[in-house]
């Protein structure tokens, strides 16, 4: 199933018959809740995802500052955004699916098939003539079930295996990766042996993700194909599922993501960390 779904497509989808559950997964690292913004207008149907309190869990510096949640209560969520077994779901957000793209791949994680990123998120929906809604709309409690395991994890010793025998991408914008810059984690720099391929390079100028082939090319130049051994991970595992987003709409296999990312790895002081473009 390609994993994106454009305006358009949405727009009919939610006059069909049974439609989709719309997730809205607006964040901002650093920033204030999206429930503000989601509360002044969102796709109508739409349920607010909150990603720090429902799309992550909690732990030690060594988790990472997004470890997964648990899935009890990542099915605890889901069953409250009304979610139920066999129910098509699309989730945006307002920067391009780098946030929606956490929803997308947990509940692909969780065994859940039909799910979609609004491609160009809020702001395409609304060039497209998309109408907003606001308030909650009334969910009766959903009955999904759900397990982890349907998709490929890193713990960081696999990430550094996949660095050494693969290709290991980090999604973080090159700054970060070449250690000029890092606001938030301990140290700066990379995993050795990483590949910067910043997620936002995905992006076309609208805000949508680039073209199939123009991503099959990107990743291409980056070393992969179809059958190269693919990890990912950026600076707390959110915009790494974008990276895993881009790679499918590709048309390639959903690499191996390292939850903990960065954020993980440079708080174990036994971890080398590189730095420079190479």
């Amino acid at each position: 199933m390609n994993p994106l779904v454009s305006a358009a497509e949405l727009a009919a989808a939610l006059t069909a018959p049974n439609p989709p559950r719309v997730l809205d997964v607006r964040w901002k690292l650093g920033g204030p809740p999206g429930r503000e913004e989601y509360a002044k207008g969102h796709v109508p149907s739409a349920v607010y995802v909150d990603l720090d309190t429902e799309l992550a869990g909690h732990g030690l510096p060594t988790d990472g500052r997004h470890p997964l949640p648990a899935i009890a209560d990542f099915q605890a969520a889901a069953r409250g955004w009304g979610l139920n077994d066999g129910d098509a779901v699309v989730a945006y957000d307002d920067v391009s699916g780098m946030s929606a793209a956490r929803a997308w791949w947990l509940l692909r994680h969780a065994g859940f098939e039909n799910v979609r990123v609004l491609d160009g998120g809020l702001t395409a929906w609304l060039a497209a003539g998309g109408a907003v809604e606001t308030g909650r709309p009334d969910v009766a409690p959903g009955t999904v079930h759900l397990e982890f395991g349907q998709l490929p994890v890193l713990d960081a010793d696999a990430a550094e295996a996949v660095a050494a025998h693969g290709v290991l991408l980090d999604a973080r914008a090159g700054e970060r990766f070449r250690g000029e810059v890092e606001p938030v984690d301990p140290r700066a720099g990379h995993i050795p042996g990483a590949v910067s391929a910043p997620t936002a390079d995905t992006i076309g100028p609208d805000g949508r993700l680039l073209p199939q082939r123009e991503l099959a090319e990107r990743f291409a130049a980056l070393g992969i194909d179809a059958g190269t051994r693919a990890g990912v991970y950026c600076g707390s595992g959110v915009t790494a599922a974008h990276a895993a987003l881009a790679m499918e709409a590709a048309g390639l296999p959903i690499p191996a993501l390292y939850p903990g990312s960065f954020s993980a790895w440079s708080n174990d002081p036994a971890r080398p960390v590189a730095v420079g473009a190479d």
